[in-house]
């Protein structure tokens, strides 16, 4: 497992739960960590349950190299908490499935390993994944695409200002189609207080 040695990508006191750092996914270092977490029966709608460390480690390697995707290793007060992937839809399966605007940024969020359940910390992760997100100027709309079979991520998605559009057919699951705006996100917030702060 990879050491934050460097400065974080961003970081986020969060009220009651403490400090979320991010970091690039380190590949092989952070991939055995990764490769037991998507392993795990709760991390089944990942899709990658079957995959040994290689396969994950090539799949990793492929995808900080792209370009236009990245994975981001999550910290919460320096331990391991949740993996974040950002990709440009243009460039992906998703893009063929409605249309692109300027400013669309897809999102995939894991979290750890629930070994000690936190009250609030789902949301915690999540507020921090789309503030970090929005943080980048260039972000006018997250769009995320979970199995449709997946009601956990689907409360969660709701819960921050995400607003579902209807299901797709992608060719490894169906879908269902969300999108949160940076104003939709603010307005999650802004109810979510005094936890949440943008």
């Amino acid at each position: 497992m990879s050491t934050p040695d460097l400065a974080p990508l961003f970081s986020r006191q969060f009220a009651g739960m403490g400090e979320f750092r991010l970091y690039p996914l380190q590949v092989p270092q952070d991939m055995p960590l990764l490769h037991d977490w998507v392993g795990r029966d709760y991390a089944r709608y990942w899709g990658m349950q079957h995959c040994d460390l290689t396969a994950v480690s090539d799949a990793y390697a492929r995808l900080q190299d792209s370009g236009h995707a990245q994975a981001l290793l999550g910290r919460l007060d320096g331990v391991p908490a949740f993996l974040m992937e950002r990709y440009d839809p243009a460039h992906d399966e998703l893009g063929r499935h409605y249309p692109v605007q300027p400013g669309d940024t897809g999102m995939h969020l894991l979290l750890a390993p629930p070994l000690q359940p936190r009250s609030g910390f789902s949301r915690a992760v999540m507020h921090t994944v789309l503030a970090a997100l929005f943080a980048d100027p260039a972000v006018a709309r997250v769009v995320v695409e979970p199995d449709v079979r997946n009601d956990k991520i689907h409360r969660l998605n709701r819960h921050a200002g995400f607003v579902y559009q209807g299901e797709i057919q992608l060719p490894h699951k169906r879908a269902a189609l969300a999108f949160c705006s940076r104003a939709q996100f603010a307005a999650a917030c802004a109810a979510a207080q005094p936890a949440c702060a943008v």
